[in-house]
């Protein structure tokens, strides 16, 4: 079971946001359970713990440099803490890991060796750090955006509030893995930075930190950290409340209260779904995750340029990117696959040159053999249409980028009925509208796309990442 789908089971039998740190902390250790032997009272203390709460968290969360600092014994003591974990609640190994020389070892120590389901992993060292650990499809991983510590903010809030260094790390990391395999670490006591790392990652799980302050406020940390489904937000049980008397007892109470909390929180979503539907969140595009990643990797672009036919746009679309980032590229094809399962084909057909990649890894995945018609007719060899194998009859489902005339699709899919095939369905991934498909219905293909311009523009508008200035000039346009 993947690390997502075993959270989600975790949070729904318990019915609990929270997660509780494994920690064998010393200065934190009950006086019960002190002794001469360090080592072993921290043992008793833990398995107390991991007793008292498997019916009332989401995740285990043990902290890597605590067992560390005690040496061989406190790595011996880790595997036995780990061992103790029921197998159905995911364990997140706090690790901060951030040596790029020592990725590749350390993802097999934890993921197979200790066979843990999630690390946190420092984001300094980019994307080549963190892919060895998300070779493993099961496990995942989570991003330190940003910590609580205020030493940090000169560098955190760096160099402007309105454009701080965390939420730039918060944008980049998205673009190294899907939401169900790349989560987020927000140490913060403020619900404002909270709600801002929402607005970056609408759908990513993130696992806060520090939000106990005095004086913190449940209610606007749960607002500001819920997705719009209401759920993707893991809250630490507080560390003081772990060598108090009657654990269970104060970890229920406040499961209770945070379930209690959130149910308003929902009530109050439904009156503003209600009343302002143009601005609520929960009205966001099945695919707004992708759309704002692509304009993110600078795929969709605002501002004045000229197109190839001499005409000005406020826009710019540049799909070529996408090749150059596999995460990005594997949610792509997931749009175009939810729609292709639905349609009658035998074969794929790719428009050179842009869609040829799409359409290699949709036949990968759909296990589909894969044909293109040639952009020229090459003057030598065999001088061949249609490049692949195909039989005439069959039919053939065309996979091109963007809708912009139909041109370009239309003369590829007329390529391939010269050859003896059939075209019904042409999916793109960007419709540009403007009654391009009901150009194709006319003459006979049935158009279909991953998401509409207008769509982009609404969803990047809602989220804030163009102004209304932007918004107002492509719907001039």
């Amino acid at each position: 079971m993947i690390f997502f789908d075993k959270l989600q089971a975790s949070i729904l039998q318990n019915q609990s946001l929270l997660f509780v740190g494994l920690d064998p902390n010393p200065e934190m250790m009950p006086l019960n359970y002190q002794s001469e032997d360090v080592i072993s009272g921290l043992h008793d203390w833990l398995q107390f713990i991991i007793r008292e709460t498997t019916d009332l968290v989401c995740a285990y969360k043990p902290t890597l440099g605590f067992y560390q600092a005690l040496g061989v014994p406190g790595i011996e003591l880790l595997e036995q803490v780990l061992a103790a974990i029921p197998s159905h609640i995911p364990v997140i190994l706090d690790a901060k890991h951030g040596d790029l020389n020592t990725s590749t070892v350390f993802a097999r120590t934890v993921f197979r060796d200790w066979n843990v389901d999630a690390i946190t992993l420092s984001p300094y060292t980019g994307q080549d750090h963190v892919a060895p650990f998300l070779v493993y499809p099961d496990k995942a991983v989570f991003i330190l955006c940003c910590s609580s510590n205020p030493g940090a903010e000169a560098l955190q809030q760096y160099p402007t509030n309105e454009s701080p260094l965390y939420l730039q790390v918060v944008k980049e990391s998205k673009n190294w893995g899907t939401p169900e395999q790349l989560g987020l670490e927000v140490g913060t006591t403020n619900p404002e930075i909270l709600a801002l790392v929402r607005q970056v990652a609408p759908e990513r799980v993130i696992m806060a930190r520090s939000v106990w302050a005095e004086g913190s406020d449940l209610n606007r940390i749960l607002a500001a950290g819920l997705t719009a489904k209401d759920d993707g937000l893991l809250i630490p049980v507080p560390q003081d409340m772990l060598n108090k008397p009657k654990l269970a007892e104060n970890i229920h109470a406040l499961c209770a209260e945070i379930n209690q909390r959130k149910t308003q929180i929902v009530h109050g979503n439904s009156s503003c779904t209600l009343w302002l539907p143009d601005v609520c969140v929960l009205n966001q595009h099945p695919q707004q995750d992708l759309i704002l990643q692509l304009y993110d990797l600078g795929c969709i672009m605002f501002g004045d340029f000229v197109q190839a036919s001499g005409a000005t746009f406020p826009y710019y679309i540049d799909l070529r990117k996408i090749i150059s980032n596999p995460q990005v590229f594997n949610q792509v094809l997931s749009g175009y696959e939810e729609i292709l399962k639905h349609l009658n084909f035998a074969r794929l057909a790719g428009i050179p040159y842009g869609s040829l990649p799409t359409a290699t890894g949709l036949a990968l995945r759909l296990h589909c053999p894969m044909i293109f018609p040639r952009k020229e007719v090459k003057a030598h060899g065999t001088r061949k249409l249609i490049e692949g194998d195909f039989y005439p009859g069959e039919t053939v489902a065309v996979v091109d980028d963007i809708l912009i005339t139909g041109k370009s699709v239309m003369e590829g899919a007329e390529k391939l009925k010269s050859a003896g095939l059939h075209v019904e369905d042409i999916v793109v991934l960007i419709d540009h509208e403007q009654g391009v498909k009901d150009r194709l219905r006319d003459y006979g293909y049935r158009g279909h796309s991953v998401f509409t311009l207008s769509e982009i523009t609404e969803t990047l508008y809602q989220a804030g990442r163009i102004t209304q200035e932007q918004f107002l000039a492509f719907k001039e346009s």
